[in-house]
């Protein structure tokens, strides 16, 4: 199978509604195992519209800086389709080997830059899947690099399908054989029969399609801060104040650590920590995937409300001796969770979040959940607020919004 995805709808407000959907891949005991991602443009979208290269950028923002790996797969596999230019290196793989099975289409010619590409990528680590597996074609080529070999089923005449099976067990012992296309039961006995390890299709479960509210980075944003990241001497400081500027961007790279860090103990509370957690290369590497990913799509949302407060927080929180950036962040989050329409604790569930963070944002506790408490409490024109540290005043409130709002006219002027 190879569905790919099509652009993301765009609603009124200027964010962005996502759709995925996820089919089952389970193994002889019925027992789930993977799924494989499949993107659509709409609930009931069944073919893409876009080029490969940009619709696969898009299950790999998606996947990983938008729903977030967890969310689509939990503790199974997914499984995602690549294109030559993935294979070839022409586009990074932002990943850990470990977090996805690369799905190599058979509409992809393997010359000898893509052999060498898998090659590559197998050292690695990375698993590869050969997707629609027919004999006598050049994907003979990547035999040898292959973990599992997907057959497809209905359709095809018992004899071939059963001859098709017999020489993959001589070329390619011990690789793992996924049948796909089961529509009937008689496809699923069959491949049964014939010994197939992994099992997909209708028959077992039609794809799940989910949806997402997401805020569209800023192209020029993303362009300047890739431009940066080329330049051997940056420092980290300069890459986290691009990053802030934009909350678009600052949501993806937050929740891409988020997936990156998947198992690991590590939180974080400050977008510098995730550009820490990330490393340049890692990424330079998803600013590469999401702008090729965001080329298709158009309009932006109103940003003005997570960058005012993710502003004004991080100068309240300097007035009272807290950290800056981490009041950013709350800040940030708590607009980006207002303009999305979902609950600060939804949002916070699918990011690294520490407890102070987590604490401020979902239920204002401590100084920096009266740092917001305080800006949510002017925003709807009250007056009383609890004192933070005892230095926060009235004043410190209207002079620190006023600056805040000039901070974001003039960063929104300059990356249009």
């Amino acid at each position: 199978m190879h569905p790919v995805p099509a652009p993301s709808s765009a609603v009124a407000d200027g964010t962005w509604t996502l759709y995925v959907a996820r089919q089952p891949i389970v193994d002889r005991a019925g027992r789930l195992v993977a799924y494989e991602l499949l993107f659509r443009d709409a609930p009931g979208a069944t073919i893409a519209t876009q080029r490969a290269a940009a619709a696969t950028s898009r299950v790999l923002v998606n996947m990983f800086a938008e729903f977030g790996l967890e969310r689509l797969v939990g503790d199974k596999l997914g499984f995602v389709n690549l294109t030559a230019e993935f294979l070839v290196g022409e586009l990074p793989l932002p990943f850990a080997p470990e977090l996805a099975v690369l799905e190599i289409l058979e509409t992809v010619e393997v010359d000898d830059a893509v052999l060498a590409g898998v090659a590559a990528l197998t050292r690695q680590g990375y698993a590869i899947a050969l997707d629609d597996f027919v004999w006598g074609t050049s994907h003979d080529r990547l035999i040898g690099y292959a973990s599992y070999l997907k057959f497809e089923v209905a359709g095809i005449d018992p004899d071939v399908l059963a001859e098709r099976v017999a020489i993959a067990r001589q070329r390619r012992p011990g690789v793992k054989l996924l049948a796909e296309r089961l529509e009937t039961e008689d496809d699923y006995q069959r491949a049964r029969d014939l010994g197939f390890d992994l099992f997909q299709g209708y028959l077992l479960g039609r794809p799940e399609v989910l949806s997402a509210e997401t805020l569209t980075p800023s192209r020029a944003r993303q362009l300047e801060l890739l431009g940066l990241l080329t330049t051997p001497d940056v420092d980290l400081q300069t890459l986290s104040a691009v990053i802030t500027a934009d909350p678009g961007l600052a949501l993806r790279i937050l929740r891409a650590t988020n997936s990156v860090a998947a198992g690991q103990k590590r939180r974080i509370s400050s977008i510098q920590d995730a550009v820490i957690i990330l490393g340049l290369e890692r990424l330079r590497q998803w600013l590469a995937v999401m702008i090729v990913s965001d080329l298709s799509q158009a309009g932006e949302a109103d940003l003005s409300i997570p960058m005012v407060r993710g502003r004004w927080c991080q100068t309240l929180a300097t007035r009272a001796a807290l950290p800056p950036d981490v009041g950013f962040t709350v800040g940030l989050l708590s607009g980006v969770a207002d303009l999305l329409g979902v609950d600060a604790a939804e949002l916070a569930e699918r990011l690294p979040l520490t407890d102070e963070v987590a604490a401020a944002l979902i239920d204002q506790k401590g100084e920096l959940g009266a740092v917001l408490t305080a800006v949510r409490a002017y925003e709807a024109g009250g007056t009383a607020f609890a004192a933070v540290g005892g230095v926060l005043s009235l004043e410190d409130l209207a002079k620190s919004y006023l600056e805040a709002i000039g901070w974001q006219v003039s960063t929104a002027a300059a990356i249009r």
